[in-house]
Order: structure tokens, then C-alpha cells, then sequence
């Protein structure tokens, strides 16, 4: 009897992630939330397969809220990261906000 394939797995980073690949869950669930046919999310992701899309699909579909939970979790943290990144900007995004106001101010 082959193995049975697992469509979704939690990363050591407790991401869930689709298949073997990197791609989040969240980036196939948020598209299947807005209406999107699984044939169409496919063609975003060249690391994923039909079957692997409708798994995905599936096992949201199965543990929704789950799913649900563990996206608004990581879309909080998305925003606490943001929120830090404002607060502390790297030298790069300081720089290119300094050279983006100076065009500004320059601009006719």
C-alpha cells in the first residue's frame, strides 16, 4: 500500500506549509477565500501541482477553524513585525526614505 501524501505540514517555524514546498497555506487560502478555482491559484505557485492546490483546499475545507486560527495568528504577527520594521528601520530604508523626501522637496 503506498504511503498516504501529506498536503499540509507545520515547519519547524510552526508555519503551515503546503506539501514540501515553502509555500504558506495562507497563500492558497486566501484566494480560495476571494472566489479563486483552484486551477487559477495553481498557476501562481510553479512549486505546486493541481493535486497539491485541491489538498490544500481540502484540508482547509476539513480543519477551517483551524486554519482560520492559525492565519489571524499569523497575520498578527505580520503586524507586530511591521510595526517594529516602522519603528526601527534599517539603514537602507532610512536612506531611501531620505533620498525618496529630497526628490520631493526637489520636485517641480
Amino acid at each position: 500500500m503506498p504511503a498516504t501524501k501529506t498536503y499540509v505540514r507545520t515547519d519547524e517555524h510552526d508555519v503551515m506549509r503546503v506539501g514540501d514546498t515553502r509555500v504558506p497555506l495562507e497563500s492558497i487560502v486566501y484566494p480560495f477565500r476571494e472566489g479563486r478555482s483552484p486551477e487559477s491559484i495553481r498557476q501562481s505557485f510553479a512549486a505546486l501541482t493541481l493535486e497539491d492546490v485541491y489538498g490544500a483546499i481540502a484540508f482547509y475545507l476539513a480543519n477551517r477553524d483551524e486554519v482560520d486560527t492559525y492565519v489571524a495568528r499569523q497575520e498578527a504577527l505580520v503586524e507586530r513585525l511591521r510595526a517594529e520594521q516602522d519603528r526601527n528601520p534599517s539603514p537602507v530604508v532610512e536612506r531611501l526614505r531620505a533620498a525618496n523626501a529630497a526628490r520631493a522637496r526637489n520636485a517641480p
